[in-house]
């Protein structure tokens, strides 16, 4: 579902991103496939220095259908920026490669809390959002952060998954087994 960026998928997921309800909300905007490869290429570089973790998102037949990307890596926090082709909308893929995603992060990069900054006029993103059950509104967590996303307009709403967070919630998760075997939810 999740693998490290390739330049080879560049051309196919060029494709994807220029549709009209997916190119707004890119945060690295290529207006030729050329362009593209060579944002690809610097997002590789970056990843390769420390400064983002970057994977491309695959289909059930291992097609490249969009970018989760983790930008601005400072004390152990930085910020998430997804997307997926708008063939693929609705179809659990951005839950799937978010879970994916947080483990790696949370687990393997030692990352301690993941920031979401989503304007307000992204009503898809909103919505999806408020379906995470460990997400939190961090706008008066992080008024320092929250001011320097809308340092010339207020235009993104602020929020955080901690990692002490998402423990909990897989902590609940974890099937409990009774003392005569069975398991219980």
């Amino acid at each position: 579902m999740l693998k490290k960026r390739d330049l080879h998928e560049a051309p196919a997921l060029f494709d994807l991103l220029l549709h009209p309800e997916v190119f707004p909300y890119v945060r690295h905007k290529a207006e030729t496939s050329d362009e593209y490869y060579f944002v690809t290429k610097q997002t590789m570089e970056a990843e390769e220095q420390g400064e983002l973790i970057s994977r491309t998102i695959l289909d059930e037949f291992h097609q490249p259908i969009g970018t989760i990307n983790l930008f601005d890596i400072q004390q152990q926090h930085g910020f998430l920026a997804t997307w997926i082709g708008q063939p693929y909308f609705g179809k659990g893929y951005n839950k799937q490669a978010k879970e994916l995603f947080f483990e790696e992060l949370f687990f393997q990069h030692d990352i301690r809390g993941i920031f979401m900054k989503i304007r307000k006029t992204n009503q898809r993103s909103l919505k999806a959002i408020l379906k995470i059950p460990y997400v939190s509104l961090a706008n008066e967590l992080y008024p320092d952060v929250f001011q320097a996303i809308n340092f010339e307009n207020d235009v993104y709403e602020l929020f955080i998954i901690s990692k002490d967070h998402y423990m909990s919630y897989q902590q609940f998760l974890i099937p409990t087994i009774m003392e005569d075997g069975e398991e219980v939810s």
